[in-house]
């Protein structure tokens, strides 16, 4: 075949290749059996194999393939990436009306039937439809081809997965052209939702079990984790699909729907069938009522209705309050709930000082996740509930965040239940705490607060080494109630980290994983990570050899400390201090219970080649890492010390040093460079 001919053939092969794609994918029809659109794949890999000029990136054969990325790059999105603000019944419904209502200068009689007037004509009425339950994305083409495809992030910056959603057969790889859009602008954006059928999900757990391997919670954290994967084959094999419901560029829509029509025409799936334009809220509760009575009989999860304003101009009139638009609302289903008993309760400490109590469960599975956490949001609220500690209780949660106490059932309860009283000071640094007039949340107004401090926080993680868990996922651990000292991180469960927004099952396998890997820690790096004032790894280690354990540090007294060489007067009144202070006590008793555990690191010098020298470090080494030369000093018999003094042998030289060359140039001390410190451990 020349090449002509083969141009011609490959032209209507990917038509027909993707005809039968867009009509099972996206219709939902089969025209011809998957075997067949195999065998017509394989043609078409074949011809670009043999004429490579004219493959193309709209191409079928290019849904699969690619090296794994050794990571995701970040993508700006043209516009912001929105997130709805949610509503639980038609109070909440009827409240978002007189807001809009209010925003746009009109005044919203009670009476219904003008509330109704208002909705069909100012607002044009509201489209609906089914809100899924899977990882938002948003799809770039140009001229009509997919270029970028990314996930939500942050809402202005996502990572680009272009790679795992070309492998989504109802994702088009180039928009068609209709009648009606006969030509596709230079850029197209457009937004939905990357889910996996119910059925598929069901097929991939059963082959999960005949594996001998763990099953997935639920479809959308399998969905997410799938788009997540640095290989795109994995992708490929979780047979995930997509709904495209926003319509970011202008093609002359001027509703809502208007853009769900033309999102179909141009070869996306859609929630079309699914959905329905209502004039008002007594339909939107209409419709809202049909789809929790028979969301069982959509091939996919949903967790409510997406509600939103259907004309344009007015949704834009609107605006946007905080990170999601004015004009549209996430209509959710009741809870999903269980009950469980409440083990424990305390109270966390958020960084702005609120103090939250957190109900510590007897671990439950609720909507597929396993929790062992849930808020009891504030003092009012104990109160209202009446709970106890040993109490059963009904536990629901709505979306990714911590579940909620909702009932407690007094029915169950044996004598043995305790009451919980709320702190007078706040627990972490005993000062006061502080309510405002009209609001339900104590404070804890201490900046120096030892909950409050992310710094501290950041220093025990970075200090026990704990892999994955950085600063941000800190802070999003303190925000969402779930730790408020490092302690509680040692107490988490999967479930708990999983009901966090951007984490998927295999991330919070994985950080739970590597917590508990670091519960076991050697006895110097658990003083480092304690942060007292001063003690630095070295001095750890020190009082780790001198001591033996943390037990007799607490006992020792000043005069034992001071004894310690390379320890000063000023380091052993810090160390002494620490450990005299009753929160700081109290922290060590509770990391003990969540069973971290020290063990004393020995290192033998295997030679006396350094044996009584002292050297100290400064500035960044380029040869070998800090931590490699202290080991080797050891390993040779030398000693390290964090700071220079009249006792110190060596100053090791490295590029931008700090104030200790300065002192060491004052008293004499002998300073070498790192290469002559590398031939004298020859």
């Amino acid at each position: 075949m020349d090449k002509q001919k083969a141009k011609k053939r490959i032209e209507k092969l990917r038509e027909l290749i993707d005809k039968y794609r867009y009509s099972r994918h996206v219709l939902d029809k089969e025209l011809a059996a998957i075997e067949v659109e195999d065998s017509l794949k394989k043609e078409l890999f074949d011809l670009e194999k043999e004429f490579p000029g004219l493959i193309s990136p709209d191409s079928p054969t290019f849904r699969v393939g690619g090296k794994p990325l050794e990571k995701f790059e970040k993508v700006r999105h043209p516009e912001p990436m929105l997130s709805f603000n949610d509503a639980f019944s038609q109070k909440d419904m009827e409240d978002w009306l007189e807001r809009m209502a209010r925003f746009l200068n009109f005044d919203l009689p009670k009476n219904s039937s003008e509330c109704r007037i208002f909705s069909e004509k100012k607002l044009g009425g509201f489209y609906c439809e089914p809100k899924l339950d899977g990882l938002a994305v948003e799809l770039i083409y140009k001229n009509g081809i997919l270029k970028t495809g990314s996930t939500r992030g942050d809402g202005i910056i996502g990572e680009n997965v272009t790679q795992n959603l070309k492998t989504i057969e109802s994702i088009p790889l180039k928009l068609k052209r209709t009648q009606k859009k006969p030509e596709i602008p230079e850029e197209t954006v457009v937004r939905g939702e990357v889910i996996i059928a119910k059925k598929e999900f069901e097929k991939i757990n059963r082959e999960q079990a005949k594996k001998g391997e763990n099953l997935f919670a639920n479809p959308r954290n399998l969905a997410a984790g799938s788009i997540r994967q640095l290989d795109p084959e994995i992708a490929a094999q979780r047979r995930l699909d997509s709904v495209v419901y926003s319509l970011i560029s202008d093609f002359g829509q001027a509703t809502h729907e208007q853009e769900h029509e033309i999102l179909q025409s141009l070869g996306f799936k859609t929630n079309n069938q699914y959905s329905k334009h209502c004039k008002n809220l007594d339909e939107i509760f209409e419709f809202h009522n049909y789809w929790q009575k028979n969301r069982d009989k959509l091939p996919y999860e949903i967790d409510g209705i997406a509600v939103i304003v259907n004309d344009i101009k007015t949704l834009k009139e609107l605006g946007v309050v905080g990170k999601a638009p004015r004009g549209a609302l996430a209509y959710k289903f009741p809870l999903k709930q269980a009950t469980t008993v409440i083990e424990d309760i305390k109270v966390q400490i958020g960084r702005t000082g609120a103090l939250t109590p957190v109900a510590y469960l007897k671990p439950v599975e609720i909507g597929g996740v396993v929790v062992s956490r849930a808020t009891l949001h504030n003092e009012d609220e104990i109160k209202k509930l009446g709970v106890k500690i040993g109490d059963t209780v009904v536990v629901g949660r709505a979306g990714d965040v911590i579940p909620d106490v909702l009932k407690v059932l007094p029915e169950l309860r044996t004598g043995k239940e305790k009451y919980f009283h709320f702190p007078k000071k706040c627990p972490a640094c005993k000062k006061e705490i502080f309510k405002k007039e009209n609001e339900a949340v104590w404070r804890c107004l201490n900046p120096g607060c030892f909950a409050r401090q992310r710094k501290y926080f950041r220093h025990f993680v970075k200090a026990f080494d704990i892999v994955g868990l950085g600063p941000k996922i800190i802070d999003r651990l303190v925000d969402a109630g779930l730790v408020s000292d490092p302690s509680d991180l040692f107490k988490l469960k999967q479930g708990d980290v999983l009901l966090l927004e951007r984490f998927a099952e295999k991330s919070a396998e994985n950080l739970i994983k590597a917590i508990i890997l670091k519960k076991k820690i050697s006895l110097p790096k658990f003083i480092y990570a304690l942060g007292i004032r001063n003690v630095g790894e070295e001095t750890g280690r020190d009082l780790a050899e001198y001591f033996g354990s943390i037990e007799k540090i607490k006992k020792a007294s000043l005069e034992e400390v001071q004894k310690i060489e390379n320890i000063g007067p000023i380091v052993a009144e810090n160390i002494y201090n620490w450990f005299k202070e009753k929160r700081n006590l109290e922290f060590l008793e509770k990391l003990e219970e969540s069973g971290v555990d020290t063990e004393k690191e020995k290192i033998r010098a295997k030679s006396e080649k350094l044996k009584g020298k002292i050297f100290v470090l400064t500035g960044s080494l380029e040869k070998m890492s800090r931590e490699l030369i202290k080991e080797r000093i050891r390993i040779l018999g030398g000693k390290i010390s964090e700071s220079v003094s009249k006792k110190t042998d060596f100053l090791v030289l490295g590029k931008e040093p700090g104030t200790k060359l300065e002192k060491a140039g004052k008293l004499g001390i002998k300073i070498i460079g790192e290469k002559e410190f590398l031939e004298m451990m020859k």
